[in-house]
Parts: structure tokens; C-alpha cells; sequence
């Protein structure tokens, strides 16, 4: 211990888990990760682990192992030493990956059930691991911690976000320095967000599939190594130190930085996949093994296999891997992809899982910010994860885009969604902050394509428009895709800014996508996980400077209203000073009564919330989903008035007082607070 390959001054020791191996060879390159130069036989066991010490070896050291065992897959084992293997702990990889027939284990012809092994080496086409001083000086940085209720996230890909940036010179566009630059981090501050959500920066390989089309897997969910960022994003040819640097420039700015992390399935594939460390290393320990066909995986997560967190071993690859990002690489948080598989059994989802008691018990751990992707292809379980996690909110997505887009989903169920959901959140003490809003993520349209396009348009993905959701509860507004009609543009435009000001004004924490603040296009393709082109990237050249003031004022205002991120559920009841913490209200005056909450023609009502005293102000949220103005009768306000702070139909309006009524526009979300200098 501690598992994978660690230099301490004289030497390096190797470590490497597997249960049903019969020996493993760490196999030593030069430094063009080339020639093989040694094969050396690890001459330690201590129970499942093997290991070896190399006297003179230093950071730089290019290693790989080769593991024999039984070649068996009727009983879930592929060991072939003819197979080079990356260490599953390496912190860094060397050589470039290539895709090559000897990667497989099995021969050609082979099939699930009845493969036959592959003696073919794959050595010169593979990527290779590299020793690391794991020695830097973090110069005293220190996390922001900054509480979950004063958080919002920005999704964002490390290479997209800055790939056409006109203020970053052209050598660091797309790399961890190009988002760590001057420019990039004075966007995200101007913003307001608090926290920056990398999509997968773990190195990943791009599936063949993809190669063979021209494409690759831009996403980067395809993880290889755990411990290794991506190779890929680094300018300068270091991706540890460049990773770092970009960590503490955050930090320097006060934003945290959280990791879209993928624990649930690797690279490897399928049955038929490639051969690359897991499945040579122990395939029947570090897999799902389906119990009637051992030769076959356990498929929860849609890309062939799913990680076996129920084994010790793995479960602790897990951890190291998550403590390794937050003490090495100081990353304050973690989003869980698919994260249902991390927590199954036979039986199915468990949320008392171990992989959950460990993250509970860990004094590391428990301390950062861990966010569920609460479904895999086989369950769908949001608001059953436990008390540490906050989870991607679905429900408040499909809510929002319903109201205001396909107008097929009623004001009662969007009154739920924008008081945190406590339907599904609300039990064994979690608060408001599990939930996390979004109307868009990766995954999906883009806003501006939200209300330009009815259908996806994913043929630049090779796969006949047939890959994506179907279901987008998307709009047009009557013409598919780029309009010259001034009046659609509009409404567009108007659309946006309402589906902007519910992800803002709804209680739990918001979550927006990179460029959804400027009017980011994909031109309607729903599912550009391999689009590394501009397609993808932020178009910093056409910009929409109107919509992206109007997100940093929503931003802003969350951020001095205290009503908006309470970190305590809503009662409904009088406090002690006779005040509701929240009133519903009809837009003919008084409270919404049960007749109101069940008409379905009812597309406007609003809700009051915070003190009407000088300790906090309140705050009145009024709704209109109908294609017509409504008026709206007011409730009392304390200084005679109602000052409007957000109009989302018109986002230069002024300031201006209401005593007792107001017209709400049509399709619009008006802010209004109880006291002057509100803002």
C-alpha cells in the first residue's frame, strides 16, 4: 500500500489489486513510452494485492502490467498477458492510444458466449502510465466553501467554454489554461455563479464506433483512468499542473469547482469491447457479472458494462479516487453520473448502499459537495438518495418547460417545483438545497434551441437522427429553427427570459448551462456528446449582451434576497409574528382556494414570500402562461407599494411602484419587492 505506483525519494513501489490473478509483470518503457526496456515479475503478495519496489526509479517512469490468470469468461475471468494494462491508480499517462485490432482479447469471430483468447500484443498501440512527484506548491489556496443555499452552478466543458474566445490567446483556447485565464474567470464573476460543474475531465478514450465515423467522444464520458485528468486539455503538455493552476484560479475568484465524475461503467465496452485494464486486470471483481451468463455484463448503465461497487475493492478504488481529486487536485465537489448504478445490488437500487456509508463516514467526504444523477437505464429513484447528496431535478425541468413552452402542465405542479419539491425531497432532514434546478443541461437542447426548434436535428451524428430524446417539450414558436420574423425572434427571446427568472426565483439551487446566458445554439441537435466542433462551443462572437445582463440581474438579485434561498421548508403556516411564510395568491386578490389550485385554465397566480418587516424584504413572484396580459390584484405591502424589480417580458423596464394592482404581459414572470432600494 497504497495501491498504484508512488515515488518516495530512493525508488517507486508498484501496487496493484486482483483476486484471481496467478501473477502479474510490470512492464517498463522509455520515455517515448515505446520500447519496452523491462519486464519484471511483482515478487509480493499480501493477500490480493501485489507489489514490488524498483530501487532508482523516479517520476517520468513510463510502466504498464500484464497480468496472467485464467482465460475462462464462462466464469466472468479474461486475464490475457498478451494484453498491455494501464494501472487503474495512474496518476498520469504517457504515449498516445490508437485503436488496433490486438486490443481484444478474444479472436476475430468470437462470440459472446464462446470467445477464444487473442495472442495478438497491443502494446505498441496503447497508452502507457507515467510516474509523478506528486510534489506543488498551492501558494495557500484555500477552498471557497461556499454554503449550498448561496450556490449557483454553471455547467460548463472545459474545451467549449473557451474554444472561440476572442480575449484568450489561441494556444490556451480549449485547455484548463484557457479557462483559468483573466477573461474566462471575469465572465463567470460578472455572472455571479458560484460554482463552476466540469463536465468529465477523468482521461477517457473516444470509442471506436466514433473514430471509424470521423467523430469523437466530446462529452468524455468514457472514463479510462480515475485518478489522471484528461491529457487532452492541457496546452502545456502537464495536465496535473494545468488542472491545479485552474483549481486555485477559481478559488482565487471565489468559485468552487465541482467534477461531473463517472463511476459507473468504463471504456472497455461491452463483452465484445477492448481489453484495456479492468477486464484483464479482474474482471469478475471490478464488473457486474450477470449471474445466468457469466461470460456477460450487467448492463444498467448503457454503455455495456457497470462498475461492481459492491466489491470492496472497487468501492475503494472509488474513494481513493475521490480523495485523491479533493487533497491532490483540491476540487470541491462531485456530480455523480448515473448514479443509481453506485448503489445497486441484486435486489436493485439500495439507498443504504455502502458506497453511501462510506461517503457518510469519511471525514473528507462528507465534507464537499456531492450531487446525484438520481437514475440509470434501469431505475429512475430522484429524492431517494440520502441526506449528503443533492440531486438533478428532472421533475423541476420538465415543470418549467411544460408551463411555459407546451403549457400541458398545470400551476399546482409548478407551485411544487419552485418551493424545492418537497414532495420528493422533504425526509430525513435534507432541506430545499437537495434539490437542483436546471431547464437545460448537457444532455439536450440548449435554451435558445428550446423555443426554435420542435423536433431534434442529430444527423451530424452519424446515426440517421435516431440517437437523443424525443420527448424535449420544446417549441418552435411557429417556425423550425433560425426565423428572419422579427415577432418569432421575439417571443423567443421573451420565452427565455421567463424560463431564466422560474430557474432563479424557485427555492433549491440552480443550476445553468454554459451559454444558455448568451443564446448558445446547438442549431437543434439534442445530443452532441460527439461534437467537438462549433457546434458545441460557446459562441462568444454573437453573444446575446441583453439576455446575458438579464441572467447576471436574476443572479444578483438571488443573491441579496435571503426569501430566495431559504434553507428551511415552507409551512404555509403563520410564523409568530402572524405571518405566512408563503401565500399563494389568485390574481383576482385574496389566497388561491382549492377551486383555483384545480382549474386547469388557471395559467396565472403568484406567491409572497419573506418578512413584511425592516429585517427582510418581501418578495412577490407573479406568473402569466397565458398568451394574454392578465391583471392582478395585490396584496398589501407595508410602505404603500410594490416595486417591480424584474419584468421578463420587457428586461428594461424600470423600476416602477404598484400600490394595488399591476398587469402581468403575456407569457412573463414579474419580480416585485415590498420596499424601495430593493435591488
Amino acid at each position: 500500500m497504497p495501491l498504484g505506483a508512488h515515488w518516495d525519494g530512493s525508488g517507486v513501489n508498484f501496487a496493484l489489486f486482483s483476486e484471481h490473478a496467478e501473477r502479474v509483470e510490470l512492464c517498463v518503457f522509455d520515455d517515448r513510452a515505446v520500447v519496452e526496456t523491462a519486464r519484471i515479475t511483482l515478487p509480493g503478495r499480501s493477500g490480493q494485492l501485489w507489489h514490488g519496489y524498483l530501487p532508482g526509479a523516479r517520476p517520468g517512469l513510463v510502466y504498464g502490467y500484464r497480468v496472467h490468470g485464467p482465460y475462462d469468461p464462462g466464469n466472468g475471468h479474461r486475464f490475457n498477458p498478451h494484453k498491455l494494462l494501464i494501472d487503474p491508480y495512474a496518476r498520469a499517462f504517457a504515449g498516445r492510444f490508437e485503436w488496433d485490432a490486438a486490443h481484444y482479447d478474444y479472436r476475430d469471430g468470437a462470440t459472446r458466449d464462446e470467445p477464444s483468447r487473442d495472442e495478438r500484443d497491443n502494446a505498441a498501440a496503447m497508452l502507457k502510465c507515467r510516474v509523478v512527484d506528486p510534489g506543488y506548491d498551492w501558494g495557500g489556496d484555500r477552498p471557497p466553501r461556499t454554503s449550498w443555499a448561496d450556490t449557483v452552478i454553471y455547467e460548463a466543458h472545459v474545451k467549449g467554454f473557451t474554444m472561440t474566445h476572442p480575449e484568450i490567446p489561441p494556444p490556451l483556447r480549449g485547455t484548463y489554461a484557457g479557462f483559468a485565464h483573466p477573461a474566462a474567470i471575469a465572465h463567470l464573476q460578472r455572472l455571479g455563479v458560484t460554482a463552476v460543474e466540469l463536465l468529465p475531465v477523468h482521461e477517457f478514450i473516444d470509442e471506436r464506433a466514433l473514430v471509424q465515423n470521423g467523430l469523437i467522444n466530446y462529452w468524455g464520458y468514457n472514463s479510462l483512468g480515475f485518478f489522471a485528468p484528461a491529457a487532452r486539455y492541457a496546452g502545456n503538455g502537464d495536465p496535473i499542473a494545468e488542472f491545479r493552476a485552474l483549481a486555485r484560479s477559481l478559488h482565487a475568484a471565489g468559485i468552487e469547482l465541482i467534477l461531473d465524475v463517472v463511476y459507473n461503467h468504463t471504456c472497455e465496452g461491452d463483452e465484445l469491447g477492448p481489453t484495456l485494464a479492468f477486464r484483464g486486470i479482474d474482471n469478475a471483481s471490478y464488473y457486474r457479472i450477470d449471474g445466468q451468463q457469466r461470460s456477460r455484463y450487467v448492463n444498467v448503465t448503457g454503455c455495456g458494462n457497470t462498475l461492481n461497487l459492491a466489491h470492496p475493492q472497487v468501492l475503494q478504488m472509488v474513494l481513493d479516487s475521490l480523495r485523491y481529486w479533493v487533497t491532490e487536485m483540491h476540487v470541491d465537489g462531485f456530480r455523480f453520473d448515473l448514479a443509481t448504478a453506485l448503489a445497486r445490488d441484486e435486489r436493485g437500487f439500495d439507498a443504504g448502499a455502502e458506497f453511501f456509508a462510506a461517503l457518510r463516514r469519511d471525514p473528507l467526504l462528507s465534507e464537499v459537495k456531492l450531487i446525484a444523477e438520481p437514475w440509470d437505464t434501469a431505475s429512475y429513484e430522484v429524492g431517494r438518495f440520502p441526506p449528503q447528496f443533492a440531486e438533478w431535478n428532472d421533475k423541476f425541468r420538465d415543470a418549467a418547460r411544460g408551463f411555459w413552452l407546451t403549457r400541458d402542465v398545470h400551476c399546482s405542479e409548478l407551485a411544487g417545483r419552485l418551493t424545492a419539491s418537497s414532495d420528493l425531497f422533504r425526509h430525513d432532514g435534507r432541506t430545499p438545497q437537495a434539490s437542483v434546478n436546471f431547464v437545460t443541461a448537457h444532455d439536450g437542447f440548449a435554451l435558445a434551441d428550446l423555443v426554435s426548434y420542435q423536433h431534434k436535428h442529430n444527423e451530424a451524428n452519424g446515426q440517421s437522427n435516431r440517437d437523443g430524446m424525443d420527448n424535449n417539450r420544446s417549441v418552435n414558436c411557429g417556425v423550425e429553427g433560425p426565423a428572419a420574423d422579427d415577432a418569432v425572434n421575439s417571443e423567443r427571446r421573451r420565452l427565455q427570459r421567463a424560463l431564466l427568472a422560474t430557474l432563479f426565483v424557485a427555492q433549491g439551487v440552480p443550476m445553468l448551462l454554459a451559454g444558455d446566458e448568451q443564446g448558445r445554439t446547438q442549431r437543434g441537435n439534442n445530443n452532441a456528446y460527439c461534437q467537438d466542433t462549433p457546434l458545441s462551443w460557446l459562441d462568444w462572437a454573437h453573444a446575446d449582451d441583453g439576455l446575458r445582463e438579464f441572467t447576471r440581474r436574476l443572479i444578483e438579485l438571488r443573491r441579496r434576497h435571503p426569501a430566495l434561498r431559504r434553507t428551511l421548508w415552507f409551512d404555509g403556516s403563520p410564523t409568530a409574528l402572524g405571518e405566512r411564510d408563503i401565500l399563494w395568491l389568485s390574481r383576482h386578490g385574496g389566497e388561491m382556494t382549492p377551486d383555483h389550485w384545480q382549474e386547469w385554465a388557471n395559467n396565472c397566480f403568484g406567491f409572497q414570500i419573506g418578512r413584511l418587516d425592516a429585517a427582510e424584504t418581501a418578495l412577490l413572484i407573479l406568473i402569466n402562461g397565458d398568451p394574454a396580459e392578465m391583471p392582478f390584484a395585490l396584496p398589501h405591502s407595508p410602505s404603500g407599494a410594490w416595486i417591480r424589480l424584474i419584468d421578463s417580458a420587457d428586461p428594461d423596464a424600470p423600476e416602477h411602484a404598484f400600490e394595488t394592482s399591476t398587469v402581468v404581459p403575456p407569457r412573463a414572470l414579474l419580480l416585485l419587492a415590498s420596499s424601495p432600494g430593493a435591488t
